[in-house]
């Protein structure tokens, strides 16, 4: 039996479901029950009657998706698929920070540990992130953790006093002006859609920021043909699969996540066999303050 046929055969029998980041390699993909970007996935997380999820992704994705749904068997295929990101900052610094700008909120990416996210006001994803920081006291300055380069953006758009940390996506951070120089050179009819994690003099030179659920809603709907995209290659294919008539092209070919390609079919299988995978545990005192973060952000989301 092939791989896709025996994780279909699998998942029916586990009465289990498979969520998929667009980051991931294709046939992970293509095998996933939905596919989406962070929001997307903590959405799709909450909504699912399945009793069984697995997280194809990274670990604070799974994570977050157990925090939400403490009454369901969340899976990771790959336990060591970690973010460099959310390993930047540890709660210890949270805790110092907070203590130095006691009047701040801290808002925290959803690309965090559980341990950040239990220390934040609310959580926030790239597509919501511009929303929720809107919705904050105007008299309160922000702790934005950990991506620099999001805070940097979400400062730029709302005015706030933004007080960030030095944390990073290092996939993110490689993309540079010279590349979005030479694609246009290249793709001359083509539109800049960028992710807010990139670097503030590349996205400057972007059409459009975007997350990566945005521009998957964006390219779909927009008169355009043609798009360069300045984001982890993995949602090229999301992008050609929903608009097989349009063309889209990546910065270069090495513009990827080491993590997010952890994933492979044999381990999907082997974790809705038991054979293989991790059951994602969150302490009980550490999720029940991470998820009213969550719930917060999910609230705020709707308004």
């Amino acid at each position: 039996m092939e791989l896709p046929e025996k994780i279909r055969s699998l998942k029916a029998a586990k009465k289990a479901v498979i969520l998929a980041h667009t980051y991931q390699p294709a046939e992970i993909q293509d095998c996933a029950d939905y596919v989406g970007d962070s929001y997307g996935l903590s959405v799709e997380a909450t909504s699912t009657k399945a009793q069984t999820i697995v997280f194809c992704g990274v670990m604070f994705m799974a994570e977050t998706a157990a925090i939400l749904n403490p009454d369901k068997n969340v899976i990771i295929p790959e336990p060591t698929a970690g973010c460099p990101m959310a390993e930047m900052i540890t709660a210890e610094d949270l805790a110092r920070l907070k203590t130095e700008f006691p009047d701040h909120l801290v808002v925290c990416y959803v690309n965090s540990t559980a341990e950040i996210k239990a220390l934040s006001d609310v959580c926030c994803t790239s597509s919501n992130a511009l929303a929720i920081v809107r919705q904050l006291p105007l008299d309160k300055g922000i702790i934005f953790v950990p991506d620099k380069h999001l805070g940097s953006y979400v400062g730029e758009q709302t005015g706030r006093d933004m007080v960030l940390w030095n944390g990073f996506c290092p996939t993110h951070a490689k993309i540079r002006p010279d590349m979005i120089v030479s694609a246009r050179k290249a793709h001359p009819l083509a539109l800049v859609m960028m992710h807010p994690e990139a670097p503030h003099d590349s996205r400057i030179l972007a059409d459009k920021i975007l997350s990566t659920g945005g521009m998957c809603d964006y390219a779909r709907t927009d008169a355009h043909n043609e798009f360069i995209i300045a984001t982890e290659s993995g949602i090229l294919h999301t992008l050609k699969k929903q608009n097989p008539q349009k063309y889209f092209y990546t910065l270069q070919n090495d513009l990827t996540c080491p993590n997010m390609k952890k994933t492979t079919l044999a381990l999907v299988a082997g974790a809705l066999e038991g054979s293989s995978g991790m059951k994602v545990f969150v302490d009980p005192a550490i999720a029940q303050k991470a998820k009213a973060a969550l719930v917060r952000m999910l609230e705020m989301s709707k308004k």
